[in-house]
């Protein structure tokens, strides 16, 4: 009985993650009893946008020629959906899905993210989506961040064309094994500090780390993925003012409304720490209001069960005051510098010379176990490796057309199809 009671609000994190802090904001502005909670009109409130190129409340204007899009070296204007043979579906996402497909000509296996313009569109998210490609097209250098090989769009969709990574989300691994004992998490944290200290050097906040967003390759190294919440442009004591990520996850100034700075994603590092470590994020309840109240109120609590420099690493990471916060003055450095990463040897880290403490064993490209059925069982859907018949092409979808100006757009004609 007593296993069931410390297991049932996890099966309920569980059921809720995949909700993002939009969707989630939706879905509560939609129920009017809900809205006539003091609690909830506070959250409401919070949410409302600051930064219009994330949750933009006006209408965008249509891109002036010095806005269109310079895709820059990964322009590929010539490649097309029929290019590929498009397998499995591998992820979802709120504008569109995440494909295994292999290349017919060259055949190599990518994971392709395909989105609707139209959704987009919607939702007023192309200055979101463009700033993903921006930061992709400066992750070449690193090797615990995806890849993107190019990207091209025909009239109504948008596709990345990305490494294909399958040892699996560390969501899912969480999910299975509940937790991870100190050494496999120590090892996944210091992959994951080195991706966000070389993000950090690029000026850019990723402001979205949870374990849904971190892969596994075959291997098993960390390979950060999403990139669509980063913040470009953040330099060292720069500031910016989104309310933007995952509930589980925001940082107390995020909740506050205050500026936030690059610290904001040593507090996410944190709160995946702890819940590589315990099971579940550490001010977690199922309800969201008292979970914000506890990231904002409630002391952090840490059991007697990991070492003196874990807990001494998760006090530091998840100290409310930013200015206070383990990473504030040294950034990367300062983490690096951890007593708890004493016995990581960096270079050896960075060129991938320690053995991961779990191998995915995964026997090839063809090799989806680690991903969630409830994503690979769903059909491919015809439309994705097809350009639309030009005779078909509606306003709307010219008008998404237009949006995309310079995302190394693929003119539909017949042959594509």
């Amino acid at each position: 009985m007593k296993e069931e009671t410390l297991r049932s609000p996890w099966k309920a994190f569980m059921k809720q993650r995949r909700m993002g802090l939009n969707d989630f904001i939706q879905k509560i502005a939609s129920n009017t009893y809900a809205c006539k909670h003091a609690e909830v009109q506070s959250i409401l409130k919070m949410s409302q946008p600051q930064e219009p190129e994330l949750m933009n409340a006006n209408p965008s204007p249509p891109p002036s020629p010095s806005q269109q899009i310079n895709l820059g070296p990964s322009s590929n204007p010539h490649a097309k959906p029929s290019d590929f043979h498009f397998l499995k579906v591998i992820g979802k996402g709120s504008f569109g899905k995440v494909l295994l497909a292999r290349h017919k000509a060259e055949e190599v296996f990518y994971a392709v993210k395909v989105l609707q313009k139209k959704a987009i569109l919607k939702k007023k998210e192309e200055k979101h989506i463009m700033s993903e490609r921006n930061v992709l097209l400066k992750n070449v250098k690193h090797p615990f961040l995806v890849g993107l090989h190019f990207s091209f769009q025909t009239a109504d969709k948008l596709y990345f064309v990305l490494d294909y990574i399958n040892g699996g989300e560390l969501f899912y691994h969480l999910q299975r094994e509940r937790c991870f004992l100190e050494p496999r998490a120590r090892f996944y944290a210091a992959e994951i500090a080195s991706a966000l200290g070389y993000l950090h050097s690029l000026n850019i906040v990723y402001r979205d780390l949870k374990p849904e967003n971190i892969l596994l390759d075959s291997q098993g190294h960390i390979v950060l993925t999403d990139f669509g919440l980063c913040k470009e442009n953040i330099e060292h004591n720069g500031t910016t003012s989104t309310f933007c990520g995952t509930p589980e996850y925001l940082a107390p100034e995020v909740l506050h409304k205050q500026p936030y700075d690059r610290t904001v994603d040593w507090w996410c590092l944190g709160a995946v720490l702890y819940e590589m470590l315990y099971g579940l994020p550490p001010f977690y309840s199922r309800n969201t209001a008292e979970m914000y109240d506890n990231i904002l109120n409630k002391p952090l609590q840490l059991k007697p069960n990991i070492t003196n420099s874990a807990r001494h690493l998760l006090e530091g990471l998840l100290q409310k005051d930013r200015t206070k916060r383990l990473g504030a003055k040294d950034d990367f450095m300062e983490i690096k510098s951890h007593i708890f990463f004493s016995l990581i040897n960096w270079d050896d880290l960075i060129n991938k010379k320690i053995t991961p403490p779990f191998n995915p064993n995964v026997s090839g490209p063809s090799d989806l176990r680690h991903f969630d059925p409830e994503f690979t069982e769903e059909p491919v859907p015809s439309s994705i490796g097809r350009s639309p018949d030009s005779i078909l092409v509606t306003a709307s979808v010219k008008e998404a057309a237009e949006a995309f100006l310079g995302f190394s757009y693929a003119p539909p004609v017949d042959s594509f199809l």
